[in-house]
């Protein structure tokens, strides 16, 4: 029978609950690492997830991912929760060839190290967002994530009507190559959109069409940057831009945030001849403050001055309950220094990865010399169908509903948090997630792995960070309706009381 692993188990794993690291992350690899290196031999019984999570002082939920990932790779074997061993045939053992004289800790780290580039290696080191929280039938649970859409209230059977007609009626004339920035319908419709309910100035011809978020950035960067130049990056910001400018090899400048938007003055302090600015004015992620237009006039003059590009990200500005959204900074830029960037992944479905990007006229043909030689396309059917959609008024009235939506489960979730906690609380008038501000002396990364072991998505204020923040917690409603706002704020109070 297999032999028991005794409660000697803790000795090897030295958790560190303050590290940017998530918890189960922390136990996957430190178990991981013990099975390569013989100090769990093969055979060897995990203790149960029950008793660990005791013993380490953790939740069990956070015992069960990890054990999740680590039979899920091989390394352990049977079912979790009836009997948990380690692995006889290891995945290095199937996937590397034999060798006579070996140290696995040395093999391991030689593989993970010397193998990457300077850019893979930094890459790996920046922070992720966590994937969501998997209920015990293995269903997302998405309560307060951030970001997420209310997929619940979008036209499903309008959309798939749409596709169908589409296959049905064109698809033979779709499966031709088409135009490098995009389907010239659907840049038309963009064009036609922005103009009026963003105030972008600009003509079809100036859009291209990417893959989402990540691929209209990777475009930007290998036009515009040189490895070792210099980035604004908004401190805190969006991970996704700070990933993709540590891959386009940036020298990454962290300027402070405060209630007017990107800090000018501090930004030049640190760094007064950057290449690039990236910025969120709309609706800065994660603080939600919008830029002033004081402070968006005296980027412009400045970046004008300097020969400074500036990375405009409007993610989720078509969201503002009060008066109309604010006018893009790409809209009042005289000297054409703002490359304007959107989604629809925010504002339709998270799965929709396409994104856009507004060029000046003078690069647009270095844009899409570029884009000819790193192959990302976008799918053209999504893009036929998403014209449609557009042309046929749908977009429209599916945005004027979803800002009803949306403020009343902001109201909601602003009531509820008043009720239940006497936090201050930062909800502004856009977008879809709030910041619950944590009294001094919390931390938000305990508090945000309290809330999870109840099934709250409550992301840390600090994860976004690349220097001190005070502490915060993200929690978006777009995707929770009423009833379950109410039910979730109540978890999140008693979880966080227990701090």
């Amino acid at each position: 029978m297999a032999n028991q692993v005794k409660s000697g188990i803790t000795n090897i794993l030295e958790l560190q609950p303050q590290d940017s690291t998530p918890l189960y992350r922390q136990l996957y690899e430190r178990l991981r690492l013990a099975i390569l290196t013989k100090q769990l031999i093969a055979g060897v019984q995990l203790p149960s997830t029950r008793s660990l999570a005791s013993e380490l002082g953790i939740s069990r939920n956070t015992v069960l991912l990890a054990y999740d990932q680590l039979l899920a790779e091989g390394y352990v074997e049977g079912k979790v929760g009836s009997g948990t061993t380690v692995a006889y045939v290891l995945p290095e053992t199937l996937l590397s060839p034999a060798k006579t004289k070996s140290n696995p800790q040395f093999e391991h780290q030689q593989y993970s190290h010397k193998r990457l580039s300077q850019r893979g290696t930094a890459l790996v080191k920046t922070p992720l967002i966590p994937k969501p929280l998997q209920t015990s039938k293995g269903k997302q649970q998405r309560i307060f994530r951030p970001g997420i859409s209310a997929v619940d209230a979008f036209p499903h059977e309008l959309w798939s009507q749409l596709i169908a007609r589409r296959a049905r009626n064109s698809l033979q004339n779709l499966l031709t190559d088409h135009e490098l920035a995009g389907y010239r319908p659907l840049r038309e419709a963009i064009a036609a959109h922005i103009v009026v309910a963003r105030g972008v100035r600009c003509t079809a011809d100036q859009i291209i069409m990417v893959a989402g978020f990540q691929g209209g950035f990777d475009l930007a960067a290998r036009v515009l940057l040189d490895p070792g130049d210099p980035v604004w990056m908004e401190d805190p910001g969006y991970l996704g831009a700070r990933g993709a400018l540590i891959g386009a090899g940036a020298n990454l400048v962290p300027v402070p945030v405060d209630t007017e938007g990107l800090d000018i003055a501090a930004g030049i302090a640190k760094c007064p001849q950057p290449r690039l600015i990236y910025v969120t004015p709309s609706h800065q992620f994660p603080l939600g403050v919008t830029m002033s237009l004081t402070r968006r006039l005296a980027l412009l003059e400045w970046a004008n001055q300097n020969g400074t590009w500036i990375l405009e990200d409007d993610y989720d500005s078509e969201y503002r309950f009060v008066g109309r959204p604010l006018t893009a900074l790409q809209g009042i830029d005289i000297s054409n220094c703002v490359i304007y960037f959107g989604t629809f992944s925010k504002v339709l479905f998270p799965a929709l990865r396409l994104g856009y990007l507004v060029v000046p006229p003078d690069l647009v043909e270095a844009f899409i010399a570029v884009r000819h030689f790193i192959g990302t396309r976008v799918p053209i059917l999504e893009q036929a169908v998403l014209a449609d959609f557009m042309n046929e008024g749908h977009f429209n009235r599916h945005i004027r509903r979803m800002r009803s939506l949306y403020a009343q489960r902001r109201a909601t979730l602003v009531a509820a948090l008043e009720r239940e906690l006497e936090f201050e609380i930062y909800a502004p008038e856009t977008g879809m997630h709030l910041v619950l501000w944590l009294p001094p002396g919390m931390d938000d990364k305990l508090a945000s792995q309290q809330a999870a072991a109840v099934g709250i998505d409550a992301m840390p204020l600090s994860l976004f960070s690349i220097t001190e923040t005070k502490a915060g917690l993200l929690l978006g409603y777009a995707a929770v309706d009423v009833h379950e706002i109410h039910d979730g704020v109540h978890r999140l109070a008693k979880a966080l009381r227990a701090i």
